[in-house]
């Protein structure tokens, strides 16, 4: 037997290709191969990875090209012999075993549809205890676990929950944000392609904790294999009745609706995806009342992230002093990095909070890419802040990031080297926030918009002085004024540009001590 990834990662880089020539070199040699299309086990730097099953375990060979596969097959691929793409067995990859899998336990390990393979490997069973609690007690649960929202505000899940609980019986929904638009972020993908059921189930009990019987998945428009993953597992668990009218053999109803964005980014701003769901323009809701209150169709409404959700599971299963004993201050359970940009080793990255960035970076990351000195290290995706090479020392805690001016976000880490000209950074996040800005409020439309002019005339040269106090003066009416984060959280980027990298600028450095951008 021997795994070959399916995750759009892996196939970017042939891994179908790869397949097809192990089904066809077995073939011309009269072996019986079984192939078996796997999640990915997130180390990007060695995809396509193949693994074999030999008498010692599950060998991993990577990353492997087509041209590869007759070799890898005189070498004695399925004894698990030497050859120079071999990695060793995989769960003692330094990349991996390393790591501390949580959310992303199976991913990578199972056959992504397999309804058998799932269960076979602990799923289901939160859904089944969470029908032995009640809704309250669920709840109480989750919360106890110290469970964060992963998409990015950080928001406790629990009292999320708590609050649709408590509204009056009737309808209530739980929408999955799965738009994940973040630049070097690939969280939400993997697991949707390679472990889909664990979202079906986290969603089945949150429908079961708040009284909700329908959910909806919200599924970027750049995301196609994700979003067929996705309509394919909710039919499976549907006819094996995990979704529908009696979920589990249970008299609790819940079923899920799988929707396409159309590629909008402010989508993924809780507000906006529901005006996006009903089949409107995807703009942003003054708030209050809060979607808990009054979210899609004006009903009560858990909004929560992919990764949010399909951790839920294992609290349930495992118990919520578990998720609890990991982490560091407020930030319980694992954190979910993905490394991108100039770095040697790209992959996601699940290990408690507290790490460091620059461990990260360093130990998991193996540094830039391009073997030239780090300068700058994106947290957050475009809206995050730049640190330099001085803050890799920030621990990966929710409150220590905004301690430094940062934001942990959705977990994205984009490195850059010191070829990088952090004014043309900034620059690219004032164009970004112009371009997808809902138009809804004036501090994010049009301030983004002067924005890209102020810092094209501070790159000019033109009345520098007086076009950086504007720029800071900017900064802070956008920060202040905006309806939601994606003009409240641009002076981010935008700001600690400035304030770290003034040289760029042409600007002196500032001594006085600033913890916001």
């Amino acid at each position: 037997m021997v795994y070959v990834p399916l995750d759009s990662a892996a196939r970017s880089v042939s891994a179908d290709d790869v397949a097809e020539e192990i089904v066809g070199e077995a073939r011309r040699r009269g072996l019986e191969v079984e192939l078996r299309r796997n999640g990915s086990r997130g180390a990007l730097w060695a995809e396509p990875l193949v693994e074999a099953v030999t008498p010692s375990g599950r060998m991993a060979y990577g990353p492997v090209e087509p041209g590869d596969v007759a070799g890898l097959f005189d070498a004695g691929l399925f004894d698990g012999a030497a050859h120079h793409l071999r990695l060793g067995p995989v769960d003692q990859i330094s990349y991996l075993a390393r790591q501390q899998r949580v959310t992303f336990q199976r991913c990578g390990i199972i056959e992504p549809h397999s309804v058998s393979d799932f269960a076979a490997h602990g799923g289901f069973v939160g859904l089944k205890r969470a029908l032995t609690m009640d809704p309250a007690a669920i709840v109480a649960a989750v919360t106890a676990s110290g469970l964060r929202g992963r998409g990015g505000a950080g928001f406790p899940t629990g009292i999320k929950w708590k609050t649709v609980l408590d509204e009056p019986e009737g309808q209530k929904y739980i929408v999955c944000n799965a738009d994940e638009g973040d630049g070097g972020t690939y969280a939400d993908r993997m697991l949707m392609e390679g472990d889909p059921f664990s979202l079906i189930e986290g969603m089945a009990i949150a429908g079961l904790a708040v009284g909700a019987t329908r959910g909806y998945v919200y599924v970027r428009s750049e995301y196609p294999a994700a979003f067929a993953s996705m309509v394919r597992a909710v039919s499976i668990a549907r006819e094996n009745g995990y979704l529908g009218e009696q979920v589990a053999g249970s008299g609790h109803a819940f079923d899920i609706d799988v929707r396409l964005g159309a590629g909008a980014y402010i989508c993924g701003e809780e507000t906006a995806l529901l005006e996006s769901l009903e089949g409107k323009r995807g703009v942003i809701r003054p708030r209050p009342p809060l979607p808990a209150v009054s979210g899609l169709f004006g009903k009560p409404t858990v909004v929560n992230n992919v990764l949010t959700l399909a951790t839920v599971p294992m609290i349930l299963a495992d118990g919520p002093e578990k998720h609890a004993e990991l982490g560091s201050g407020r930030s319980r359970g694992t954190a979910v990095i993905q490394l991108a940009g100039n770095v040697l080793r790209a992959g996601l990255v699940e290990v408690p909070f507290g790490i460091t960035l620059g461990q990260l970076i360093e130990d998991f990351g193996g540094g830039t890419a391009s073997g030239r000195p780090l300068r700058a290290v994106q947290v957050g995706g475009p809206l995050g802040a730049y640190f330099p090479e001085s803050l890799l020392d920030t621990a990966i805690d929710y409150e220590a990031f905004a301690e430094r001016g940062g934001l942990l976000g959705h977990g994205g880490v984009v490195v850059f080297d010191d070829t990088v000209d952090m004014a043309s950074q900034a620059r690219f996040a004032m164009e970004f926030c112009a371009v997808e800005s809902c138009g809804k409020c004036t501090p994010c439309r049009i301030g983004s918009t002067r924005g890209v002019e102020v810092i094209d005339r501070i790159v000019a040269g033109e009345d520098r002085a007086a076009n950086l106090e504007l720029l800071d003066d900017l900064l802070e009416v956008m920060r202040d004024g905006s309806l939601c984060g994606l003009g409240g959280l641009t002076p981010y980027p935008v700001g600690s540009a400035l304030r770290h990298f003034p040289e760029d600028f042409d600007r002196p450095p500032r001594v006085r001590e600033e913890t916001t951008p």
